[in-house]
């Protein structure tokens, strides 16, 4: 199995799909590629459709898009270990990782991820409301399922989240006791 991804550090989509792999301790071949030299389509065009990374090849099977890599590696690899054994919090899980795939435009824009950084910035209302959105799941998360990851045990979810975990410390984003918590956990995880 080979993951061609972008730097962990810059790339969130690349970190998701990365870190489920390393936290379940799969073999893969990681292949980085750079996102900034020349050529960039060409050279991601090689692998995927989109040339876009990230994109897991296993044997004859390409997959592109973090959700779909993290969804076959789950039933391939994981015995759909990825996501909660629970139904009602495996669709909760799906949703919030629905709801980062495809939203909290505010807080990609105006904090971009780089994990080395520490910066201040000064959010617009846009930025301000997925903050707090993510923060109320977070919080609730670890009330409802006594934590120490999101739904309990580490998940697709947790991957989905490293990268707003890492930009909330990256810009020193002040968070309630239960978010802190849930952060705190996932900065001493040890593949992230």
């Amino acid at each position: 199995m080979k993951l061609v991804i972008g730097n962990k550090n810059y790339s969130s989509w690349s970190l998701r799909a990365w870190l489920l792999l390393a936290s379940f301790d799969l073999e893969f071949e990681e292949q980085l590629e750079s996102l900034r030299q020349p050529g960039l389509q060409a050279r991601l065009g090689q692998y995927s459709p989109t040339a876009r990374v990230p994109v897991l090849i296993d044997g004859e099977v390409v997959v592109w898009d973090t959700l779909a890599i993290d969804e076959y590696v789950s039933e391939q690899y994981l015995a759909g270990k990825g996501w909660p054994a629970d139904v009602a919090r495996r669709a909760k899980a799906r949703a919030i990782c629905a709801e980062m795939h495809d939203g909290f435009m505010g807080l990609r824009s105006e904090l971009p991820m780089n994990c080395r950084a520490l910066r201040t910035v000064h959010p617009s209302e846009d930025a301000k409301k997925d903050i707090a959105r993510i923060e109320v799941f977070w919080a609730s998360c670890m009330d409802e399922y006594g934590g120490p990851y999101l739904f309990g045990d580490f998940s697709i979810a947790d991957c989905f989240y490293a990268p707003v975990v890492l930009r909330f410390r990256t810009y020193d984003v002040a968070l309630s006791a239960a978010a802190t918590k849930y952060q705190e956990t996932m900065l001493k995880h040890a593949a992230l």
